[in-house]
């Protein structure tokens, strides 16, 4: 049972289900579908609110894990000199895409599809990982720089979303934000008194954390990423992304090993809240969330991946041109968090559909991303 459970989620098969599940459902009983979303069910809270509000603060803390651990000295992000290039390429992965987003809908768009711009900066680090390992193969060191890539830029993603994702008709109410400060205090002080479990941090500096975002009308999905850099961790990373350590069991890894399981199933109905968008919702915004996640995502990354190795920061060994063109491409897989951006984005539910249709065709990068590396798999063999 536990090896079928590992093969499930790392095949993202949970997700997939609730996204057809969802896609049915919107489509044959729209209605019903809506209903189900914003309803109230457990204590006045909606299942939309349960999702985005709440399990997503697990899914955003587990990718704050992985970024946590992966600046440790033997993470794949350190030293610093080591993960400049992909750094520098998750700047064009993120300008790229912005850049190329406001000047379609300045061409082809409308004023209120301009909100939208911070939908395709994303890269679903799952989703981007699977397409590469089909693409080069186990191993592949276009597959380690893509993981910086993708986790660098989900780093940046949270960012994003809690500068310019609050909600539109809730003013910000900074004062509230002294509760992270106090989450802040709360987490710093339980690491200083070696606090050697998770929980308390969880209970007290999470609660905090979510109520001073909540408040201030600012996403609160983004709580735990204030409370799991200070979960204590070993001195060294002897781990890579997506692989587990046995023998680590401090708090910042048993955190992850408790609750991955969890986030990973719980994508299930994390697609079933947000991808239910009807076939006929394709529009404007579908094509600028598609175009600027593709196309924005291969120049952008392409560009500052070789303005970095002009700089002196040389691509991986392995890594030419060609690899990086295609892992560019794999990186224009959105999805996951593309989705959850389209849904903070647009208070217009049409609006809010047709971008999401952009997010979910998004998974088409797989497609150009292989035919590059076969073509330059079949060069270097004849």
């Amino acid at each position: 049972m536990k090896k079928q459970l590992s093969l499930l989620r790392e095949f993202s098969v949970p997700l997939a289900a609730g996204v057809i599940a969802a896609l049915a459902w919107a489509n044959l009983a729209p209605q019903q579908y809506h209903h189900f979303l914003h309803d109230p069910l457990l204590a006045g809270l909606s299942v939309h609110f349960v999702t985005n509000d709440l399990f997503m603060a697990f899914f955003f803390g587990i990718a704050a894990v992985e970024i946590t651990q992966s600046c440790l000295p033997g993470g794949d992000l350190y030293p610093l000199k080591r993960a400049v290039n992909p750094l520098l390429a998750t700047v064009g992965g993120i300008l790229g895409p912005v850049v190329l987003y406001l000047l379609l809908n300045a061409w082809i768009g409308a004023p209120s599809l301009a909100r939208g711009w911070g939908i395709p900066t994303a890269t679903d680090i799952a989703l981007a990982w699977l397409a590469a390992r089909f693409i080069f193969g186990k191993g592949h060191p276009a597959i380690a720089f893509l993981l910086l890539l993708a986790i660098a830029d989900d780093a940046v993603g949270l960012i994003i979303i809690a500068l310019f994702y609050g909600d539109p008709l809730a003013p910000v109410q900074p004062v509230w934000l002294l509760l992270c400060g106090a989450a802040l205090v709360v987490c710093f002080s339980l690491r200083r008194f070696k606090v050697a479990n998770y929980w308390p941090y969880l209970i007290l500096g999470g609660t905090l954390s979510w109520s001073g975002l909540h408040l201030a009308h600012l996403h609160p999905a983004l709580a735990l990423t204030f409370v799991v850099p200070f979960l204590p961790h070993p001195p060294m990373e002897k781990r890579h992304m997506f692989d587990i350590d046995p023998e680590d069991l401090t708090p910042l890894s048993r955190f992850e090993h408790d609750w991955k399981l969890f986030v990973d199933l719980g994508l299930f109905v994390f697609g079933l809240v947000n991808a239910g968008v009807t076939f006929g919702a394709v529009g404007t915004a579908t094509w600028l969330v598609l175009a600027s996640l593709i196309a924005g995502k291969m120049v952008g990354i392409t560009g500052f991946g070789l303005l970095g190795s002009k700089l002196g920061f040389p691509l991986p060994i392995g890594v030419g041109v060609r690899e990086l063109v295609a892992t560019s491409l794999t990186a224009g897989i959105g999805f996951t968090v593309a989705l959850f951006v389209a849904g903070e984005a647009f208070a217009d539910q049409e609006l809010a559909s047709s971008a999401k249709m952009g997010a979910m065709l998004s998974l088409c990068a797989f497609l150009p991303a292989a035919l590059v590396a076969k073509a330059g798999r079949g060069r270097r063999s004849s």
